[in-house]
């Protein structure tokens, strides 16, 4: 009896998820708070076009090859959680030290990300000259790599400035929680950027497009299965990655992976996560009915992913005076 009414509980819930409002992208603007200095209309008289370019050129590199999405939410997302959204990870190395880029976490940074972005600066600076950061440029981006693989449109604060300096290697590891961690460990690290679970488990759906290489997860296939991984999946898996060390590649989201859509959790309940930071969200008791909800309503996980990525979109940012606006986005400006 208790069982029945239990089941019943959970119907009800998943019936009142699926009732859940379409979240557009004005009741994101309307409440997300907004960093001071920071604004929706920052470029309306100095650049009114830069959205429109960035788009434009993002529809045409995406039509190539649309993985290229993937490359560049996850540059926006390794630039903003080491140091905040600065512009920092693009920077090259100095006699001070190595660069961002070389940090074992982003050396698998797509390096046509990097190219798609100094292309983007190029096009802008031709129109509007030196008035747009590449920090701004790279959250635009980032949100249209959302957009254009099926995801939600939302508005984008800007304002930001371009940081002076790239972060150290320890501070990169210290602040990008790798694909090896639990949920527990993750929530952890991201609660003191001041992301609750919610934020967690739907930053994480990031994962619903883009590759990874067998290195990132060959810890859960070799030298025992990890029991909380699906039989079938790992099998297919070992084909991919027969040894540890193998440098083949993979879809993070086996159902549709060139699209930004919700079956990301659909995987996780299907036990086809592919990380232990993706699969464990379903596994631990905290996040487990975020990701259910997410799985059983696509539009509630949108809602949540805006806002969660205008919060992320701020993280310690520079405005005003602080920082510079880069002529090459990968070199401080001279003098």
């Amino acid at each position: 009896m208790a069982s029945a009414a239990k089941s019943f509980t959970s119907l009800l819930l998943i019936s009142s998820l699926s009732l859940a409002p379409w979240f557009c992208a004005t009741e994101a603007k309307s409440t997300a708070p907004v960093v001071q200095d920071l604004s929706w209309t920052f470029y309306q008289s100095s650049c009114p076009k830069v959205e429109s370019i960035i788009r434009k050129q993002l529809e045409k590199v995406f039509k190539k090859e649309i993985g290229h999405a993937a490359g560049l939410l996850r540059l926006h997302f390794h630039d903003c959680f080491v140091q905040g959204c600065d512009g920092s990870v693009l920077l090259d190395g100095s006699a001070s030290g190595p660069r961002e880029q070389d940090a074992p976490p982003n050396l698998t940074l797509r390096a046509k990300a990097f190219e798609i972005i100094d292309d983007l600066r190029e096009r802008i600076h031709k129109e509007c000259g030196r008035v747009v950061s590449c920090s701004d440029i790279l959250a635009i981006a980032a949100r249209d790599s959302v957009y254009l693989s099926g995801g939600p449109d939302y508005d984008v604060p800007l304002g930001r400035r371009d940081g002076l300096n790239f972060a150290t290697q320890n501070a990169t590891l210290q602040n990008l929680p790798p694909p090896f961690a639990n949920a527990d460990t993750i929530l952890s690290s991201l609660a003191t950027k001041s992301f609750d679970p919610t934020d967690v488990v739907a930053l994480s759906g990031g994962h619903t497009i883009g590759i990874s290489h067998c290195s990132s997860f060959t810890d859960r296939l070799y030298p025992a299965q990890d029991p909380t991984m699906d039989k079938t999946f790992a099998n297919n898996l070992k084909c991919i990655c027969p040894a540890s060390d193998t440098n083949s590649t993979t879809v993070l989201d086996i159902r549709s992976p060139d699209n930004f859509d919700n079956k990301y959790y659909v995987d996780l309940m299907n036990r086809q996560g592919l990380f232990t930071s993706d699969q464990d969200l379903y596994t631990n008791k905290k996040t487990r009915g975020i990701v259910t909800s997410f799985a059983t309503n696509q539009s509630f996980f949108f809602e949540k992913f805006e806002v969660a990525m205008i919060k992320m979109s701020q993280l310690s940012v520079l405005t005003g005076n602080q920082g510079e606006i880069r002529a090459s986005c990968s070199v401080r400006n001279s003098g």
